[in-house]
């Protein structure tokens, strides 16, 4: 699981994106409203990636950003309020990864940070067991090239089984993988998603079904 740090002062954009990161991106998020705070969390958690605003209350961003640059390698996107295209300049050339432009929407958030991610990390875009391919950018999944139709619930369950091929996961983790929160009461919806998407495996002759380990969890498993 990637670590993003957030620094933004606004509290409501900050809260915003902190439950939109760790329910749809399904990413540990750390916040700060300041760049003091952000020092503090650079030094103690080593984040893999940090979203920065320009504008902070107790300095500019961009002086932060060449600060990291010092001895820093953390991919850094720049939130910015301005629009002026030399801002955006700014921003890159102190070592910025990639900026977005307020206002913007979720979905353009999530795809930077990924992209920026990929780049950085070299995250494969594409994950492959026996003829099942993943298409991570797509959020597909095929079995010998063809489509094998699956609900976006399904295809969020067998990517983190593919990932993680013959590991026992836990009900929680499976259902926060697929439904963005943790799991609250009993967990007849997981299981009744991991069914259909067990019988679809049988079905297409895929090789692999889903496997229950009492107390434990579901795995995928070899046929």
């Amino acid at each position: 699981m990637y670590k993003v740090l957030l620094v933004e002062d606004e509290e409501r954009i900050l809260f915003a994106n902190k439950i939109i990161l760790e329910r749809k991106g399904g990413y540990a998020v750390q916040s700060a409203v300041n760049i003091a705070e952000a020092r503090i969390c650079v030094q103690e958690n080593q984040p893999d990636i940090i979203v920065l605003d320009i504008m902070l209350p107790d300095g500019s961003g961009l002086d932060f950003l060449e600060e990291l640059r010092r001895d820093k390698n953390i991919p850094v996107l720049l939130l910015t309020a301005l629009s002026e295209s030399s801002d955006e300049v700014k921003g890159i050339a102190a070592g910025g990864d990639d900026y977005i432009t307020k206002p913007y929407n979720n979905d353009v958030l999530l795809g930077r940070i990924e992209m920026v991610l990929r780049r950085t990390y070299s995250i494969p875009e594409t994950l492959t067991i026996g003829g099942i391919k993943i298409d991570i950018a797509a959020k597909k999944a095929f079995f010998n090239d063809e489509d094998m139709g699956l609900t976006p619930k399904e295809y969020s369950l067998l990517e983190r089984f593919v990932q993680q091929p013959e590991k026992i996961l836990s009900a929680d983790n499976l259902y926060e993988k697929a439904w963005g929160q943790k799991m609250l009461g009993d967990d007849t919806t997981l299981r009744k998603t991991i069914s259909a998407l067990r019988t679809k495996l049988l079905e297409l002759e895929a090789g692999y079904t889903i496997t229950v380990s009492r107390g434990e969890g579901y795995y995928l498993e070899r046929m």
